[in-house]
């Protein structure tokens, strides 16, 4: 693709690294900016820079969060006896979009898979056993929501393993109205929230 600016080229191909976006879409979006008011392309760098740079990980729960505890966790209107753990960030923001989960979240940072070299070491996992057998802790479920993959199958089982002598913790997770397979952040609304409102509690 022959580009007549140089400015334009760079900005396509830095366009073109994002996921889902090809050349010719990266290229009308640069030419969208390049038309648009001086303020909107300045807003936007703006807004992406003190994303990127301002932006911190709630120290309880590893959610994104503008201060060191996320609002959520912050929130004591929610339900601290229960946690719910996730994989990513994206499926603490699918779940929540379904409005049938008041507890609060932990966030491992993915899910173990040898193949990729991802071991129990390299997720948030000692942080949430932290959580669950503090003394005077109120946790008094953990749900397993993470999506049933044979990788999330192999972290819920170890996770389960880990919990399930913990005394007064019941451990379930979210019924299986998510296809094996799949992935939280593509399920429809409805069939999240039911499976959140269904879920299953685990055999100790």
């Amino acid at each position: 693709m022959e580009f007549p600016s140089k400015l334009i080229e760079n900005a396509v191909g830095e366009l073109a690294k994002l996921p889902g976006i090809g050349k010719k879409t990266a290229l009308r979006l640069a030419l969208h900016l390049l038309k648009a008011e001086t303020e909107t392309t300045s807003n936007l760098a703006e807004a992406l820079a003190k994303m990127r740079f301002d932006i911190t990980y709630c120290q309880t729960c590893h959610n994104i969060s503008d201060t060191e505890q996320c609002s959520i966790c912050a929130n004591k209107l929610r339900d601290h006896a229960t946690i719910c753990v996730v994989s990513d960030i994206r499926d603490v923001i699918a779940i929540e979009n379904t409005g049938q989960y008041q507890g609060t979240y932990h966030v491992l940072g993915g899910v173990i898979s040898p193949i990729e070299g991802i071991g129990p070491g390299d997720l948030h996992i000692d942080t949430l056993l932290e959580r669950v057998t503090a003394p005077g802790s109120e946790v008094q479920e953990v749900i397993l929501a993470i999506s049933p993959t044979m990788e999330g199958d192999t972290t819920a089982f170890y996770l389960s393993r880990k919990l399930r002598d913990q005394e007064g913790v019941n451990i379930s997770t979210i019924a299986r109205g998510i296809p094996v397979g799949g992935e939280l952040e593509y399920a429809d609304e409805i069939t999240l929230g039911r499976s959140i409102v269904e879920r299953q509690r685990q055999a100790r």
